[in-house]
């Protein structure tokens, strides 16, 4: 079971292992498991990454689920994207194992794709729906 189908299940777990996205309108959380304490910087890092057809970054889009990070030094990111179809899957999900590749402390990078849940327009921060015009 993933971590999001763990949310939708049992609340007070998703309560005490996710960090709210600022700035919503709604909770929108994002789940982070993080023994090494990395998942600041590598939020950090997230946020400099952009869809090319969308001016915000992914984290204000919602499209980053989870961030894990072991005691080996590997960080894994669950995401999705805007469409399945996304022309520009490929350099996004590069674009993201480079950036947290780069992030100090962290010695391996893995991006993990999911449509579970499918992204839909409620999942972006109240910033990205002001730029974006939905306000």
């Amino acid at each position: 079971m993933n971590a999001m189908s763990r949310c939708r299940i049992n609340w007070s777990w998703c309560q005490k292992n996710t960090l709210p996205l600022y700035g919503t309108r709604e909770v929108k959380t994002m789940i982070i498991n993080d023994p090494l304490n990395l998942a600041p910087a590598i939020t950090a890092e997230l946020e400099t990454v952009f869809d090319p057809e969308i001016p915000v970054n992914i984290v204000e889009l919602g499209l980053v689920y989870e961030i894990i990070t072991k005691e080996d030094g590997s960080a894994k990111v669950i995401m999705t994207l805007t469409a399945p179809g996304c022309p520009v899957a490929g350099n996004i999900i590069d674009e993201v194992q480079r950036k947290v590749e780069g992030v100090e402390g962290v010695s391996r990078a893995l991006v993990e794709l999911t449509f579970d849940p499918p992204w839909d327009k409620s999942m972006m921060s109240e910033v990205a729906r002001l730029e974006l015009g939905f306000m």
